[in-house]
């Protein structure tokens, strides 16, 4: 049996908290997560804000689009007040989880710079995986945003890209390509949605460190987690929930699993 997978937060704990808040990535913490996940989108005004989709309004009580939007525009809608913020009972039952989030602050939009404070100055190391979404109309500016950030921090260049605290991810080639070329030791993602046609025997380009395989393609060809380690290439899978896929996933041998709950998919771990 392979080691048991590391525990991604998808967007933080959000089968719990609203996605890309401060409450949900703060749950995920505490939930004992061994990484984050976010998407980061790039605002009018040069701000890399925790954001998936295009436009804020499913996510948020505002409307419009990021990359048209400034940050103080943006920064005036409640992101949180769309998600129930309480627990499942089936959650319960594997363990309890915060309570009702008691602060707005902790409801409003992420700002990643906020974000990759709060990884640092957690009392443990913890690994935040970054995607950069594509296509949108800055393009290659996004990664070099994120690059100068991650600089700012110290944490552009690490000394080998296994000890690394920022994983760069993106479904983009091209992205994953403008990344190694502005930071050659921060280890990247190729993310997948399928593992056929030239991916398919685990090769990647050779600025992608990880396969980023989708769990809808592991469960119809979980052998391709073996064929990329076979080129040296660890897998990151998407996202994973229930027992039985963290269970697939293990068997498999797949190095990181991103979850929408933490704490229930570490408890099907435990118990693989």
């Amino acid at each position: 049996m392979s080691a048991q997978p590391a525990i991604i937060a998808h967007r933080g704990a959000s089968a719990h908290r609203a996605e890309h808040t401060l409450a949900a990535y703060a749950l995920a913490l505490d939930q004992g997560a061994d990484g984050l996940e976010c998407d980061v989108r790039l605002t009018r005004d040069g701000y890399l804000v925790c954001v998936h989709d295009r436009r804020v309004d499913r996510t948020s009580t505002g409307r419009g689009v990021v990359s048209a939007s400034d940050l103080a525009s943006l920064a005036e809608h409640d992101y949180g007040t769309w998600h129930d913020e309480f627990e499942s009972a089936d959650d319960l039952v594997v363990r309890r989880v915060a309570g009702s989030v008691a602060h707005p602050h902790r409801r409003g939009l992420l700002v990643l710079d906020d974000l990759l404070g709060l990884v640092t100055d957690w009392s443990r190391p913890v690994q935040l995986f970054v995607e950069t979404k594509h296509p949108v109309r800055y393009a290659g500016l996004v990664e070099a945003k994120l690059v100068a950030l991650l600089a700012r921090y110290g944490l552009a260049a690490p000394a080998t890209k296994g000890e690394s605290p920022v994983v760069m991810m993106s479904f983009s080639s091209h992205a994953v390509r403008r990344v190694r070329d502005h930071a050659p030791q921060l280890p990247t993602v190729l993310l997948l949605r399928t593992v056929t046609g030239k991916v398919a025997d685990g090769t990647l380009p050779p600025w992608a460190d990880i396969a980023g395989p989708g769990l809808r393609a592991l469960r119809s060809d979980a052998g391709y987690v073996a064929r990329a380690a076979s080129r040296g290439h660890p897998t990151y899978c998407w996202t994973v929930d229930e027992p039985a896929d963290a269970a697939l996933c293990h068997e498999a041998g797949v190095r990181y699993i991103a979850t929408n709950r933490p704490a229930a998919t570490r408890a099907a771990l435990d118990v693989v």
